[in-house]
């Protein structure tokens, strides 16, 4: 027969257990553990920047940024219709502003991205505004100025370069952009030697989507292994993560392991994990030019269900759990944004939604994503003391265990 001294001793515990999770799940923002140094030895926490956050004066955020991590990467200030509009034309003003923020904090900076299909200018594929396009050595010359230019400019401030980005696609097959129509896929060679001659000393990087597919993986390692057997400088593998609640673990892991036995490094170079609906299964740039906001692609204005909460929450740890388990060879994590209110998924692939992908919330607080993540390393509930708060929501995180 059980004791009523027992039985007292574990509710109290389960209460105190509740009362700690619920704490810690509301404590405000700014009293959670350093993500950066609990992943110290892992590998590099990372987070994407927009001109919003740098432009930003809140002190709060800038102290989130430079507390939780250690490498940035640009969101759109170092694309090509930005940095080189025109022709002869450059504009450095953000760049520059981003690279100093990073000299400023001892960050490892990320230059994203050198030659990709989309936010390219149209002025550099045609001879001119009324003009056809432009022959194969014309492209190979603006493409080798540019590179040249741009990275020439950061040598020895940006660490490494996304060089080319997304040019395969899903079955596996190149995507016939601009530059593979009328370069061919030799372009990606070349902009990899470019990169390379304008700065040797700085890490070069290819970066995809959907790289959790079969046929898109098997044709990135083709990629990389041609490039490698060329004696093309390739540093490493950035592994797009904009999952959705559909994530495939085992398709992930598998992934993983297939870039890792290219001898590379691997970045996991976009992460946030969108709840909402997807109006249709090929990611493309120019979706939200497709579809109209509707009240049933957006369901959680307000709050998120405790299920899906959850499902994202397992999500999160169960990719955490596999990037450890091959930590030797992942060289960075980054996040596709500061908090929920900074995410681009509030308004991609629809306009006007309310996301909540991201491991801080609208208010910059530690969601429970982030606080079983840090639990991965830390192999506890971080026993840091933080100012209480109340218990708000208290039945939405009962549920969730520490253990899973």
């Amino acid at each position: 027969m059980v004791s009523q001294q027992y039985r007292r001793m574990t509710l109290l515990s389960i209460v105190l257990s509740v009362f700690i999770l619920a704490s810690l799940a509301h404590a405000k923002a700014g009293d959670e553990v350093s993500f950066k140094n609990i992943y110290k030895g892992k590998f590099l926490i990372g987070v994407a920047l927009n001109d919003q956050t740098l432009q930003s004066n809140d002190k709060i955020l800038n102290k989130s940024i430079t507390k939780h991590y250690n490498s940035i990467v640009a969101e759109n200030c170092m694309k090509m219709e930005r940095v080189n509009p025109g022709e002869g034309e450059y504009d450095f003003s953000a760049a520059d502003q981003f690279v100093a923020y990073g000299e400023r904090n001892s960050m490892i900076i990320i230059g994203h991205t050198l030659i990709w299909h989309s936010q390219a200018p149209d002025w550099i594929f045609f001879e001119d505004d009324k003009g056809g396009e432009v022959s194969r050595e014309v492209l190979i010359d603006r493409m080798r100025s540019y590179i040249h230019t741009v990275v020439g400019r950061y040598k020895g401030r940006v660490h490494g370069w996304d060089v080319v980005n997304e040019a395969i696609l899903a079955n596996g097959c190149w995507r016939e952009s601009k530059w593979f129509k009328i370069i061919g896929p030799e372009y990606i060679e070349l902009a990899f030697k470019f990169a390379h001659e304008a700065d040797p000393d700085a890490e070069l990087y290819y970066d995809d989507y959907g790289m959790t597919g079969l046929k898109k993986r098997n044709a990135v390692v083709k990629l990389v292994n041609t490039l490698k057997h060329k004696q093309v400088r390739v540093d490493g593998i950035g592994m797009q993560a904009h999952y959705g609640l559909n994530l495939s673990l085992i398709e992930f892991e598998k992934s993983v392991e297939a870039f890792v036995r290219t001898g590379l490094k691997l970045m996991v170079t976009e992460l946030d994990i969108s709840v909402l609906p997807f109006p249709q299964k090929e990611m493309i740039a120019d979706v939200n030019k497709r579809y109209q906001y509707a009240a049933k692609l957006n369901p959680y204005t307000n709050s998120l269900p405790q299920e899906i909460l959850t499902k994202q929450t397992d999500l999160y740890k169960g990719l955490f759990k596999i990037l450890l388990k091959y930590s030797h060879a992942v060289s960075r994590v980054t996040f596709w944004g500061l908090n929920d209110a900074y995410s681009w998924k509030n308004n991609w692939p629809i306009k006007g939604r309310t996301d909540y992908p991201l491991l801080f919330d609208r208010d910059n607080s530690a969601k429970l994503s982030y606080k079983a993540i840090v639990q991965l390393v830390d192999g506890e509930v971080v026993r840091k003391k933080v100012k209480a708060h109340p218990a708000r929501g208290l039945a939405n995180h009962v549920n969730f265990q520490l253990g899973k």
